[in-house]
């Protein structure tokens, strides 16, 4: 079978999920799906193109009339799906659900391809604050539900069994083992001090200020055991900015939480070798999620961490080395994480090879698997 996984946007090698959507591609070609890679590129000089792997199919220029092109002109994927007979277009979803989209989805289906699409996070209307995000939620409103219509399924990390009227295909965010190391180090020293790690494009549904500020309670009892953590990425806004600076400058935090921002490769991953703890999701509840399967608890589990998060994940909720925590505003309990990390006695390896039903080619055979059934029944 032959598939387009087509995306809206481009790529940046520090963000996880530019890793993750190749992770998916290297997948479904393990699979063994013919796939090729159709995204949206921007070159140097700030030419606007449509790719397919290395092939440029649509080349609209530069300027603001380039800009729009990119959002309204379909037909290069469609002629290319067509010329090459693809069998398969797997959409990765930009809330863009739109007239442009909806013919998009249309004319694919008419050249006789299986349409699905990823919804990565649902829901996810809570997640637009500002007025110019919330008019572009308003347009993907108007048409999601008749977009859903004409898909022959939507992928999704969440139990839901329809998404906007339409069925869904339920799988986990997977793990690419080959490209996720196991720590070298089973154990640090942690008996003066300990270091904990957060790997994350921070948005305020990540809940990091909770850690801050459980930190900050934490300092005012003037320890001697020292707890480090480690923010490995950007605070991707003004809200997330005010509410994990200022806790940090008043309470002169500074010394103990290190703020590195985008690390990959080499980099980040001396970061996990200095690390004892992982620290994901602490704020789900505050975009109205409660059940997800968060990419960044597997990646965690793949490198051999115990960590921490507030939703509900039912790969991990029963794992020995997962310390839950409420979902909800309260500071993070530092002693009671301290207590928890000390307590610990299952090593890298062990969690590590907890996760091995969860690769990436097992949960993209998900998707296969319900395309070939598809086909067989018509």
């Amino acid at each position: 079978m032959k598939a387009l996984f087509l995306i809206f946007h481009g790529f940046d090698k520090a963000n996880g999920i530019s890793k993750k959507i190749h992770y998916q591609v290297k997948a479904l070609k393990e699979c063994g799906v013919d796939v090729r890679l159709c995204y949206y590129d921007i070159t140097s000089n700030g030419d606007r193109r449509w790719m397919v792997d290395d092939e440029v199919i649509a080349d609209f220029g530069t300027g603001t009339t380039a800009k729009l092109w990119k959002r309204v002109y379909y037909s290069p994927i469609i002629e290319y799906a067509r010329r090459e007979n693809i069998g398969l277009v797997y959409i990765r979803s930009h809330h863009n659900a739109n007239p442009f989209t909806l013919k998009l989805v249309k004319r694919l289906k008419r050249t006789g391809a299986r349409v699905v699409m990823e919804i990565p996070t649902y829901p996810y209307d809570q997640e637009y604050v500002s007025s110019s995000m919330k008019l572009h939620l308003i347009i993907d409103q108007c048409f999601r539900r008749q977009l859903s219509k004409h898909l022959d399924g939507i992928v999704t990390f969440s139990n839901a069994e329809t998404i906007f009227g339409g069925k869904t295909i339920r799988i986990s965010n997977g793990i690419d083992f080959d490209a996720i190391p196991m720590r070298r180090h089973s154990e640090n020293d942690t008996t003066k001090e300990l270091h904990l790690i957060a790997v994350a494009e921070v948005h305020y549904w990540h809940g990091l200020d909770r850690m801050v500020k459980g930190l900050a309670d934490y300092y005012r009892t003037n320890p001697e055991y020292k707890v480090y953590f480690h923010i490995i990425g950007p605070l991707s806004g003004e809200r997330e900015r005010e509410e994990i600076l200022p806790v940090i400058r008043d309470n002169h935090l500074e010394p103990y939480v290190i703020l590195h921002g985008p690390l990959h490769g080499d980099e980040l991953d001396a970061q996990f070798e200095r690390a004892d703890f992982a620290i994901g999701s602490l704020g789900r509840h505050r975009s109205g999620i409660t059940y997800i399967k968060t990419l960044k608890n597997r990646e965690y589990a793949a490198r051999g961490f115990a960590f921490a998060y507030s939703e509900t994940d039912e790969d991990f909720d029963s794992m020995p080395y997962v310390w839950k925590v409420p979902a909800d505003e309260s500071p993070i309990d530092i002693p009671k994480l301290m207590e928890f990390q000390q307590s610990l006695k299952i090593t890298p390896a062990e969690i590590r090879e907890s996760v091995r039903p969860l690769s990436w080619k097992a949960q993209m055979q998900k998707v296969v698997g319900e395309i070939e059934k598809i086909n067989n029944a018509t």
